[in-house]
């Protein structure tokens, strides 16, 4: 799922005062080890340094015990009694003990050959560090999350405008769309330079798609007229030629072609202009049972069969009733019955016609699976060698269904036939 720029900016500064407060727990968490060390280590080292300097000068010099110090003098040829046992082979330097969280530090005198051990109860500086750290990881929580707050907010002041814009820009109609809603004076108070711009972008942008619309609008409308009367001069003019009982059958062999070869200029014209008049076509829509349209299709490939040892059945199933205009499944439909009867020299062709989709099945030349995926890419062809096929009938027809919500899908065996659908999933 999309996300939209605010929530991106939200999960931005989500994720970095997370990634902030977990470096930081862990900043303090260590420091706070490592200071712990550091002042056991120096305090019972002084405690070390300050006993051997008193008891150079007076070997009676007490050992420090206090609530927290105790003290243990262990000298050759008179071993301490109150030594506790498991000190005794310890190695000199800093030990724990997690015996009442003990601390034991062992120093070596080199003229005495003597031993000085000294253990301190940690509670205290440990509950000492512990207050101060959790005070200094609130803090500074507390900072990082007031000032990922403030930022944020401010952020949002500035993706502001920006939401704005995009939103008054999508309740646009492309065909008309109202430039004056994002006008200077129109635009938030916040609004900078950037947003500024781009909202003049947008503004040139729609300017120049309507002038596109409008010419568009001007060729289909011209063109309809301009390309249909020829077409239609030709059809009525061959229609009164092939009556002539006295014509050769050479020409009305050609005659017949030219007819067909104006049927098919015919039909991709109306793909075509179909295709163009996008906001035209809904007030074309109209209620219609597919029955009529496949029974009219079906007669008007029939002349392409003649001669041919080819079978053209209908099969009801019960058609639907569409609401939409019914010249676009004229030409999908008619498309896709052509392209059976021109590939199919022999065997039978099978339109079937079910509650929510139409299928032509036909005995014909098949495809490999290779050519099937090509097979809707315009001018492409399966037989570059049928002079009549010009390799826009499929594109078209794919084109048309994804437009009106029609899928066409296809099905082909190569030497075995084509199974081509239109489905009415609207």
């Amino acid at each position: 799922m999309a996300q939209g720029l605010a929530r991106k900016v939200r999960l931005a500064f989500i994720t970095q005062a997370l990634i902030g407060s977990v470096l930081i727990s862990g900043g303090i968490l260590l420091a706070g080890v490592l200071v712990r060390d550091a002042v056991l280590t120096d305090r019972m080292q002084r405690e070390a340094d300050d006993f051997w300097t008193g008891h150079r000068l007076d070997p009676s010099h007490p050992l420090p015990l206090t609530s927290s110090v105790t003290g243990y003098l262990d000298l050759p040829g008179a071993p301490s009694a109150d030594l506790p046992p498991q000190l005794r082979t310890l190695d000199p330097g800093l030990h724990a003990f997690s015996e009442q969280a003990r601390m034991v530090y062992i120093d070596e005198d080199e003229r005495s050959d003597g031993r000085f051990y000294v253990t301190f109860t940690s509670a205290l500086v440990d509950r000492a560090i512990l207050y101060t750290g959790l005070v200094s990881l609130l803090l500074s929580l507390l900072a990082t999350y007031l000032t990922t707050w403030r930022t944020y907010r401010l952020s949002q002041r500035l993706v502001a405008p920006v939401s704005w814009l995009a939103n008054v820009v999508r309740q646009w109609d492309p065909r008309d769309p109202d430039v004056s809603t994002i006008a200077p004076a129109n635009l938030p108070g916040d609004s900078g330079f950037e947003v500024q711009r781009l909202a003049r972008s947008l503004s040139g942008l729609a300017d120049r798609v309507a002038d596109f619309v409008q010419r568009e609008r001007d060729f289909t409308r011209d063109a309809s007229h301009e390309l249909r009367t020829p077409l239609t001069v030709i059809r009525v003019a061959t229609d009164l030629m092939l009556a002539d009982s006295e014509l050769t059958a050479r020409a009305q062999r050609s005659l017949s072609r030219i007819q067909r070869a104006g049927r098919d200029m015919e039909a991709v014209i109306d793909a075509f202009l179909i295709l163009a008049r996008e906001a035209d076509m809904s007030t074309q829509n109209e209620e219609f049972e597919v029955r009529s349209v496949v029974d009219e299709e079906i007669e008007r490939v029939r002349p392409l069969l003649v001669g041919k040892p080819v079978e053209l059945t209908l099969v009801d199933e019960g058609g639907p009733q569409l609401n939409a205009p019914p010249h676009v499944l004229n030409v999908m439909l008619g498309n896709l019955l052509t392209n059976a009867a021109r590939f199919t020299d022999r065997g039978r062709i099978e339109v079937r016609i079910e509650a929510r989709r139409i299928e032509v099945r036909d005995s014909g030349i098949g495809m490999t699976p290779e050519a099937l995926a090509k097979v809707f890419n315009p001018f492409y062809r399966v037989d570059i060698t049928r002079e009549d096929a010009k390799g826009m009938g499929l594109s078209i027809v794919r084109r048309l269904g994804d437009r009106f919500g029609w899928p066409v899908t296809l099905e082909s065996v190569a030497g075995e036939g084509t199974v081509a659908t239109i489905r009415f999933d609207g």
